[in-house]
């Protein structure tokens, strides 16, 4: 048993709602149970309307396992929890007073609780520790209904959380929607290994810098070759030494340096992935396109953006990995699959945020885009596949990584819609 577990009981209104008493006697009517209160500071449920002897009070709600938790949590000396007019609890074992010393009425819940609901909590939430996740054998048993619509919510809601980082980087730019997203570009074509120092590179240089080189690819990719400090080495190849001398122009021109760029990491990655690769990609692609932002804006279909983001590498690589050694001559476009990942983590969230900055509802559009992506491979969707969960695009996969990161991971079995549909199975 826990406070969750409590806070579950009162939202859903799991308990016995008539003949309710305080653990005075004195009796209790709900006539609202309050907004949950999802922040982690405050009482749990705000703006409750609740009689208590006839006497009808406005105020907040507090939960929790014991009604001595309200002193052990320090609530007495937080004026937020000034106008709490009912402390909902399991069990009662002391007495709460206000600073005016009047006694907050105290409602004990595991007198109005069905065993039926109690015996269910305990099967499945406290007798499945050793799963992958909880309710992996019962997942096929959740209705069609249920899923998707909570696959639709758990999408938004990691759609949000990515917006956060958005937010942070027009805050940083001045608004500069291009600049934001060649950052998260950038990003993107470091993939899980580079990301960060990905970033990093981006973050050295100011992006007007890469729109005055974006019609030469040989200027561009001098600027990204030298700010990951590639070109420090010595060399018998003219294209080295080409970007060695365009790079020292840029240096000087734009006053560059290299500090806070976090070193590139080859380590275990296919040569497909070397940071060299998707320097180069992301070069042509900065070369190709000038005003990509608003291309990606009036763009809604994958097969749209399978076209813009088809783009190889300068001659160079075509039979290359790095720098010192040659390989079979071979195109190194940007495959598919790699463009399904840009468009996840970069092109709908910023898509997404764009939208609310005008004022739109941008539900429908990322919606309709991310459903026509193939859903992720990787062991999280392997697992959810197993045990039966439907996956057919990217929606589906997105919400699946979402639910167990964020609830399964985290045992919030009560806040998921999956979880409160089984609970309440027969």
């Amino acid at each position: 048993m826990n406070e969750d577990f409590i806070q579950y009981l009162w939202r859903y209104k799991k308990f016995e709602l008539s003949n309710l008493k305080t653990t005075k006697g004195q009796e209790v009517v709900i006539h609202k149970l309050g907004t949950h209160n999802t922040n982690n500071s405050g009482p749990d449920f705000f703006n409750a309307q609740i009689s208590v002897e006839g006497q009808k009070w406005a105020g907040n709600v507090e939960i929790h396992m014991k009604s001595s938790d309200w002193y052990v949590h320090n609530h007495e000396n937080d004026r937020s929890y000034d106008n709490v007019i009912l402390h909902a609890v399991w069990e009662d074992d002391m007495a709460i007073f206000r600073k005016d010393n009047t006694s907050i009425p105290t409602l004990q819940l595991r007198d109005y609780v069905d065993n039926k609901l109690l015996t269910s909590y305990r099967n499945f939430f406290l007798q499945n520790n050793n799963k992958w996740i909880a309710c992996e054998n019962q997942l096929p048993l959740v209705s069609d209904f249920v899923m998707y619509n909570w696959q639709e919510r758990l999408f938004l809601e990691r759609l949000e959380q990515k917006s956060h980082s958005i937010v942070t980087l027009l805050k940083n730019s001045a608004n500069n929607w291009e600049a934001v997203l060649f950052k998260l570009l950038a990003k993107n074509f470091g993939l899980k290994v580079n990301s960060e120092a990905f970033l990093s590179l981006a973050n050295s240089f100011d992006f007007s810098i890469v729109q005055k080189c974006s019609r030469n690819l040989n200027r561009v990719e001098a600027l990204f070759f030298g700010q990951a400090g590639f070109l420090e080495v010595e060399s018998e190849i003219q294209y080295v030494h080409d970007l060695q001398q365009e790079y020292d122009f840029l240096k000087h021109k734009f006053h560059l340096d290299t500090k806070g760029v976090i070193p590139l990491q080859f380590f275990r990655l296919r040569p497909s992935n070397f940071p060299t690769i998707r320097l180069a990609q992301l070069a042509k692609l900065y070369s190709t396109h000038q005003q990509l932002f608003a291309k990606v804006i009036e763009t809604n279909e994958s097969k749209d953006f399978y076209e813009l983001f088809k783009v190889d590498t300068s001659d160079f690589w075509k039979n290359h990995y790095t720098f010192e050694k040659e390989s079979t001559p071979r195109k190194k476009n940007i495959t598919p699959s790699f463009i399904d990942l840009i468009l996840i983590n970069t092109i709908i969230p910023i898509k997404f945020v764009y939208a609310k900055y005008q004022g739109k509802n941008p539900e429908d559009e990322v919606f309709d885009l991310i459903s026509q992506l193939h859903y992720e491979k990787n062991s999280i969707i392997t697992n959810f596949l197993d045990a039966g969960v439907e996956i057919k695009n990217a929606l589906h996969s997105q919400a699946m990584i979402q639910l167990k990161n964020k609830y399964c991971d985290q045992k919030a079995c009560l806040k998921c819609a999956i979880g409160n549909y089984l609970l309440n199975q027969d």
